[in-house]
């Protein structure tokens, strides 16, 4: 097998010395060629790993299977908008066009975004379109120790050891064929919606296969031209399972194809706290997204006084989440359609699945377009499908899943080792295990980017990659192995309190502030990013609060 230098016969250019030199002091360095970086995805994920590992002296290469940059938003239902708004979705260093003036962009609208900050910051030469990671595979120095016996990640606590590489197997999409690549270090930048889709399991002649009609996930038919999607289900009996926004999209979209002729029937199980987007954003901000609100949970590696403040201040917070949920119900027709949750709207921010609703939704289920029907399971027959406790068939022509992704799969099934398969999955109960939600203890000279959520994932994994790349640039060391686990222990112990039936969603959302405190302490950067104390304490943390950060070595 020939594995190939991922500079040799590649066109990365050096960047203009123009951009070179106007970038701060602290972002610009010169790494040696042999410590090589491949990060695997073109979404906004692997777009950031890449331009904070170039503006450190790296020459990354980033493999992406698709054409084009934008990840999830290259393939997007029709209707698709962003679910936060735009000033809380944005590079720290590149605002939105003054162009755009809506306050939730539309999936075009974003891609755009994404593909100027792409240019903008010339990362397009680092990247290798139409080319499809098949695995990954780390092959340990001949010389080595056992990895077992480790006691710092990857041997050494470096994110660049002696004690092996990476060889990553790619598949060119047009051509079909492989090679294979060595890099000393590797960035996962895959994300976790896309490529592997949750569908249930059916017992035997109980699933698709005795159906006669036609069963998709909500990612084919994102993937479909929106001419042939209007096609697809015009004139059809629609079914659309699940209550997230994917579903809720797509039953939108066929109750505007088919009106009350052919009305779109969305089943779910699980209610949730829906917004609709007219919504006291600011409000909610200070009341969730401030270091105040976060006073009222108990966090990871709390000590004695926080502990007794977060148990203090607990039933404020569920007055907050009250006060909340009362706004809702009173905008949103809920109870007369009995959807209202049994969880909390706190619980909800704890999971990372708040959802806006599209437009005139409810709207359409009033004139009878949207059919709600919730249901504890179901079965397919020949003509559709068999809801317990009802007697009939729901009869339908085309059933789509609005069921999710298996992120965590997807993850898994990059790596050849049977090992760090098992690492990088935890076990059924517990949280992928991942410290800062970056770097596995037992996976060496390897990051996740973007799998872990929070209420604005763009936010979140420029601060990662920030952080990732003083990690590769040695402003600081990772703890041993034994504490990083602990570490990791500690957070998926919150976030089974706060998130017991999503906690494998690693969402840090209601502790967005305190993370990011461990990171900036980590890069040796002042966490306090606001001017003077009450600002510190009740305004909201954004993504603009953490630009120019630059280590403080003194702190």
């Amino acid at each position: 097998m020939t594995i190939l230098d991922p500079y040799k016969n590649h066109s990365i250019l050096e960047p203009p010395l123009s951009e070179v030199s106007s970038l701060p002091n602290s972002c610009v360095g010169v790494a040696p060629m042999e410590e090589r970086v491949a990060i695997i995805g073109a979404g906004i994920s692997g777009l950031l790993a890449c331009k904070y590992m170039s503006q450190k002296g790296y020459r990354p290469i980033v493999f992406e299977s698709k054409s084009g940059v934008g990840g999830v938003w290259t393939n997007t239902i029709e209707t698709t908008k962003l679910q936060n708004l735009k000033r809380s979705y944005q590079f720290s260093d590149f605002p939105w066009p003054s162009s755009v003036t809506e306050e939730f962009p539309d999936h075009n609208q974003v891609l755009d975004y994404i593909d100027s900050y792409a240019r903008h910051f010339n990362v397009l030469q680092y990247i290798r379109f139409n080319s499809r990671v098949v695995s990954i595979d780390y092959e340990k120095a001949s010389d080595g120790d056992e990895m077992d016996s480790w006691s710092l990640w990857s041997g050494t606590g470096d994110a660049f050891s002696p004690k092996g590489k990476w060889n990553i197997l790619v598949e060119d999409t047009h051509c079909k064929l492989t090679e294979v690549y060595q890099v000393e270090f590797v960035i996962l930048c895959i994300g976790r919606f896309s490529d592997v889709p949750n569908i249930p399991e059916f017992p035997l002649n109980n699933g698709p296969e005795i159906f006669h009609g036609k069963v998709i996930h909500s990612m084919e038919y994102s993937a479909m031209d929106d001419d042939i999607v209007a096609e697809f289900v015009k004139g059809k009996r629609v079914t659309v399972v699940g209550l997230q926004k994917s579903a809720l999209d797509i039953a939108a979209e066929c109750s505007k194809a088919n009106g009350l002729e052919q009305p779109c029937t969305l089943i779910y199980r699980t209610e949730h706290w829906l917004l609709p987007d007219k919504f006291p954003w600011v409000a909610l901000a200070y009341l969730y997204f401030s270091r105040f609100s976060e006073l009222t949970i108990h966090k990871p590696g709390e000590g004695l006084l926080l502990s007794l403040l977060a148990s203090l201040l607990s039933p404020l917070r569920r007055v907050i989440s009250k006060s909340v949920e009362s706004y809702i119900r009173w905008k949103l027709p809920l109870k007369k359609y009995k959807m209202i949750p049994k969880h909390s709207f706190s619980q909800e921010i704890s999971s990372c699945t708040i959802t806006i609703i599209p437009d005139n939704f409810f709207g359409k289920v009033e004139e009878g377009s949207i059919i709600l029907k919730k249901m504890k399971n179901f079965s397919f027959c020949k003509k559709g499908l068999m809801i317990d406790g009802e007697v009939e068939p729901l009869k339908t022509d085309i059933v789509i899943f609005g069921t999710g992704y298996k992120g965590d799969e997807k993850l898994k099934n990059i790596f050849t080792s049977l090992t760090f398969q098992k690492y990088i999955m935890g076990s059924s109960n517990t949280t992928v295990p991942l410290y800062r939600e970056c770097i596995h203890p037992r996976i060496p000279q390897l990051a996740v980017i973007g799998y872990s959520e929070s209420l604005s994932n763009l936010y979140s994994s420029e601060m990662r990659c920030l952080w990732l790349s003083h990690l590769l640039d040695g402003t600081f060391k990772l703890p041993s192995i034994t504490e990083m686990e602990n570490d990791v222990r500690n957070w998926r112990n919150h976030m089974k309190q706060y998130s017991p039936q999503y906690y494998r969603r690693s969402c840090v959302g209601a502790l967005h502030i305190w993370y990011n405190d461990q990171l900036c302490k980590d890069m040796k950067c002042n966490p306090k990013r606001k001017k003077g104390y009450f600002a510190e304490l009740f305004k909201p943390y954004g993504s603009l609060d953490y630009s120019n950060l630059s280590p403080k070595f003194g702190i």
